[in-house]
């Protein structure tokens, strides 16, 4: 069972978080340009580059990225250039990792690639393959046509 949707706040903000992480998550360059930065890709030149993504796009979703808390500049200076800005995940962004993870494991089991995944997700730790999935406050895996999106309790 889902809940209803929730009315907007006083301030005309939605009650919904699904909505709101939408407003800033929910365009497609926006997810890419993520995957790029958890790849270590920090650099303007360096997203463009990989994504192939129009200069003026690009630029409206790192700023709209910075604004929304998921991303901080820090500057940088090559050599002989001008100072430039990095990109940087905050908290927030790389809270977004779990989310990205799910998207791919989705995009894996559903949509597959002919020639098989683009990157698997494994433990730094132990090597071995991870899935995402629910989990109960005790730590067991809950499978997923046992959640329900309830209201507040």
């Amino acid at each position: 069972m889902v809940a209803q949707t929730p009315a907007p706040g006083p301030d005309g903000t939605s009650g919904c978080s699904i909505e709101r992480s939408l407003q800033v998550l929910g365009e497609r360059w926006t997810l890419l340009i993520l995957r790029e930065v958890f790849a270590g890709k920090n650099k303007y030149a360096d997203i463009r580059e990989a994504l192939g993504v129009a200069p003026n796009v690009l630029s409206a979703r790192l700023k709209a990225l910075v604004a929304a808390g998921v991303l901080e500049t820090r500057t940088y200076q090559d050599p002989g250039c001008r100072a430039r800005d990095a990109y940087h995940l905050t908290p927030a962004g790389r809270d977004l990792r779990l989310v990205l993870a799910a998207i791919q494991q989705w995009g894996d089991r559903h949509m597959p690639c002919p020639s098989g995944p683009y990157a698997v997700r494994r433990s730094c730790s132990t090597g071995q393959r991870v899935d995402v999935a629910f989990v109960d406050e005790r730590g067991d895996v809950v499978q997923p046509e046992d959640v329900a999106f309830l209201g507040p309790t």
